[in-house]
């Protein structure tokens, strides 16, 4: 905590310590290095739509972000057939990762828990079975990010068409992080291996476009115990669209008493930004037997995230969450007082930056004595004027 600390601090000097480079001995340069890679390490992880390792085995170097509380979980079934001796040819079950992130955006916590009910069979000179219920696995652990690709954003070439659509080699090297977990015994006895077991890994993931990314997983794991094993996973996921996904995947385990080969594919839905739906069937070559697994379930996250800076959309824009709309029905007097409300809010409107609406008045013309002329005589004042222009002529 002390150092993060530190190099939150120093890492506002940095800037200012870019000018003076040249001018700095050797000690200082060493110095400027070592915040300029502290504060590469601290830039954020957070996502604005939800980051679910489902429904693949594989996972990703990503954290959720600091304050992020996410929860994926599924059910699965697994059925193969009575082979050997000691057997489990039919499990159903459900699993759960809790997920977290705190102190830094880089680096993850996660629970994994197990629940199954087994049929547990041996097959002699006959065949007998029974079902055992309760936990098959507990772990915890933690990963973080060493190292993130950036890649260029090729939108907004617009001089070539050729550089536009050229393939971008960065992609080609993959963002990194490191996996440390510990296995727990709190699980069924025919589960339990020697103990707490740690558990190691390095994780790796290629964007190799926007629609398309290769996570590869190399694990270690049971370390120093007489089952240990090493394992692979290699996945690809391709997006068709914002909401659809699907992925292909492949994973390899060793140890000395066998070797098993698991092949899968799924689908995923994206039905908002903190929740996802999934499905998978998968083929696992277990020894001599053949496993059928299928599962279902979902990813959801509360999100509690407060960055250090507003989220853009590609215009530059800031991206504001929207608000539930309440479709709450309201009563007489609630409607009744929204109403005066709104009166109320229109007031306000007319009053804005301190001038009033124009009100158009009718304004009565004024005439001068000089230039008025009074009428005589009324409708008939014609008749008058004749007698008058008569009398004129006679004279």
């Amino acid at each position: 905590m002390l150092f993060l600390l530190y190099v939150c601090v120093y890492q506002q000097k940095a800037s200012a310590l870019l000018t003076n480079y040249p001018k700095m001995n050797m000690n200082k340069k060493i110095l400027f290095f070592f915040f300029t890679c502290c504060s590469y390490f601290l830039n954020a992880q957070y996502t604005n739509v939800i980051n679910s390792n489902r429904p693949g085995f594989s996972e990703s170097p990503y954290s959720v972000g600091t304050n992020i509380y996410q929860i994926e979980t599924g059910f699965f079934y697994n059925s193969s057939k009575i082979v050997r001796t000691f057997t489990i040819p039919k499990s159903f079950g459900y699993n759960i990762v809790f997920r977290t992130s705190f102190f830094n955006e880089r680096l993850e916590f996660n629970t994994n828990l197990t629940l199954q009910k087994d049929k547990v069979a041996f097959k002699n000179v006959f065949t007998s079975d029974y079902s055992i219920s309760g936990l098959s696995g507990l772990s915890f652990g933690a990963k973080y990010l060493i190292f993130q690709q950036e890649y260029e954003d090729k939108s907004k070439e617009i001089r070539s068409w050729k550089r536009r659509h050229a393939f971008d080699w960065k992609r080609a090297i993959p963002s990194v992080a490191v996996y440390l977990g510990i296995n727990t015994n709190l699980v069924n006895d025919i589960y339990k291996l020697e103990g707490l077991t740690p558990k190691f890994g390095v994780l790796l993931q290629n964007n190799l476009s926007k629609k398309l990314n290769i996570i590869t997983n190399i694990f270690y794991d049971n370390i120093g115990s007489s089952y240990s094993e090493m394992s692979y996973i290699i996945t690809g996921t391709y997006a068709y669209n914002e909401k659809w996904s699907t992925f292909l995947e492949h994973k390899g385990s060793y140890n000395k008493y066998q070797t098993n080969n698991n092949f899968g594919t799924g689908i995923a839905y994206l039905s908002s930004r903190h929740f996802q739906i999934d499905a998978s069937s998968r083929l696992n070559f277990n020894g001599k037997t053949t496993e059928f697994y299928t599962g279902f379930g979902f990813s959801f996250r509360l999100d509690r995230h407060v960055p250090a800076f507003d989220l853009l959309d590609e215009k530059g824009n800031i991206i504001v969450e929207d608000k539930p709309v309440s479709t709450k029905k309201k009563t007489f007097f609630g409607r009744l007082l929204d109403f005066f409300k709104f009166k109320k809010k229109n007031k306000d409107k007319e009053n804005t930056f301190g001038r009033k609406k124009p009100v158009r008045k009718r304004i009565k013309a004024t005439t001068t004595k000089k230039n008025s002329k009074k009428k005589k005589g009324g409708f008939f004042s014609f008749l008058k004027r004749k007698k008058k222009d008569d009398t004129k002529n006679e004279n």
